[in-house]
């Protein structure tokens, strides 16, 4: 056998064996599979992706609150004595600061998980690659030995033929392109071990700046417990002047609960009173069809009698019809009243706020300092001072009212639904006003502790609900 033809037996079956579907393409899909993997990589998973997300909100919407509460509490901490204001807004700070770490032990957690997910990448990314630097290796080793039995040149010139000879010069280029392009796939597999490194080196500086954070965060509440035990130990100090305010409010409650009583118990005697005109209305209705029904019957009976042609019969005027009536429920509702009474129901949980601020007291009763217990209607949100107040939603004004603490009083309907605003230092409605929603109805009160909040209560009928359930979360 020549030397030509080992050469190209030699060649074709290295051709087989090392051809870009051969040992060069499984190393090059094996490439790329792993750098399609590494762009996944960085997000780490979707979960992960949406935790991070959810948190950094979480973050900055507690930012923002404790940024709203220092700034009202800047204002209750101008006067020169503690009041139940005070104590108020430093709770709910406390409370927000409380939440600041806990998301700030959040962050560090997942930052832990994110970084274990890190190291786990490059370990698996040092690995494939190290096996793809052997696989690449031993290629080259091969493709090196036969190469040293004879060259390319003598390779391609020892072809057969002209289509032989072009097949082995597409082969080579081929051949060649791969080699190449795989040399660029490891780089960019190298940088991505690079970014890699990086990523986790900042991923480290940023869990140790959090726990910086976290130190500091815990000296701030601790000076705010201290704060807090300041003013509750002042405000002890005067049990019997704390306990006349809480009574005075207590009164002003009860005359607005008296009030809205009375309110609502008149609309509903005027709503049974529709009620029951609207039956009496519908019973004369269908008495009168009855008996001008019988009337044409009977008129048609005597024209029949007389022999009359039937054109005639049918010249006899069909009644007229009435006019559209005003539907009342059971309840004495009209239209009107039922519709928006169930918009108004259908939107709890996301009412808008008569004002921005915070929920410095709750629904329901509770203890304001060691056996001085307060109960409240509604809820009490602290604002800043002069701040406009409005309606949350659709409705008529019912009433406008003075009651001493709780100052102007604006009462409103929204069907058998009513929302009262109380602590007002004017109003700029009238009964009998129609409003819409987020229509401004007067401007907050600042009491002589310079606290500013409204007191906002909502009712169906006589009974009160808590309002806090009402409103859109903050």
């Amino acid at each position: 056998m020549s030397k030509h033809l080992i050469f190209c037996r030699s060649k074709d079956s290295y051709l087989q064996q090392s051809s870009p579907f051969g040992v060069d393409n499984k190393l090059t899909w094996k490439l790329a599979l792993w750098i399609g993997c590494f762009f996944f990589i960085p997000s780490i998973s979707v979960f992960a992706q949406k935790s991070r997300q959810q948190l950094e909100k979480e973050k900055k919407e507690n930012i923002e609150k404790l940024q709203q509460l220092q700034n009202i509490l800047k204002q209750t901490s101008e006067q020169k004595r503690a009041t139940l204001g005070q104590l108020k807004a430093i709770k709910q700070q406390i409370s927000a600061q409380n939440r600041k770490i806990e998301l700030i032990n959040d962050d560090i957690e997942l930052m832990d998980s994110e970084l274990k997910e890190l190291q786990k990448a490059k370990v698996e990314l040092d690995n494939d690659l190290s096996k793809l630097r052997e696989e690449y290796a031993k290629m080259i080793y091969n493709a090196s030995k036969r190469n040293n039995s004879l060259n390319e040149l003598s390779f391609l010139f020892s072809a057969p033929n002209f289509n032989q000879f072009l097949i082995r010069y597409k082969y080579l280029k081929q051949y060649t392109d791969e080699r190449k392009k795989q040399v660029q796939q490891m780089k960019k597999v190298q940088s991505m071990m690079i970014a890699k490194t990086t990523s986790i080196s900042n991923k480290k500086k940023e869990q140790q700046s959090a726990l910086q954070s976290k130190i500091a965060e815990n000296k701030n509440l601790e000076k705010l417990r201290g704060d807090q035990d300041k003013v509750v130990k002042e405000l002890s100090g005067r049990e019997s002047e704390i306990k006349a305010e809480v009574a005075e409010v207590r009164k002003a409650n009860k005359q607005i609960e008296n009030n809205l009583t009375r309110i609502i118990q008149k609309e509903i005697e005027e709503r049974r009173e529709r009620a029951r005109a609207a039956a009496r209305e519908k019973a004369a209705r269908e008495k009168a069809e009855r008996e001008a029904a019988a009337a044409r019957a009977r008129e048609a009976e005597k024209a029949k009698n007389k022999g009359e042609a039937s054109e005639e019969v049918a010249k006899v005027e069909p009644p007229k019809p009435e006019p559209k009536k005003v539907e009342i429920n059971e309840e004495g509702m009209n239209e009107e009243e039922v519709t928006l009474a169930s918009s108004f129901a259908a939107n709890r949980g996301r009412l808008p706020w008569p004002v921005p601020g915070f929920i410095s007291d709750g629904f329901g009763t509770k203890e304001v300092l060691k056996n001085v217990y307060q109960e409240n209607q509604g809820i009490d949100i602290q604002t800043n001072a002069n701040t406009s107040v409005k309606t949350v939603y659709d409705g008529v004004v019912m009433e406008v009212t003075n009651f001493g603490v709780m100052r102007n009083v604006v009462f409103v309907q929204h069907g058998d639904f009513y929302t009262v605003y109380a602590k007002l230092k004017n109003v700029n409605v009238r009964p009998g006003q129609k409003l819409k929603a987020r229509e401004t109805i007067g401007v907050v009160a600042t009491d002589a502790d310079g606290v500013s909040e409204v007191n906002f209560q909502i009712w169906k009928n006589t009974s009160k609900l808590n309002p806090e359930v009402w409103l859109r979360p903050r």
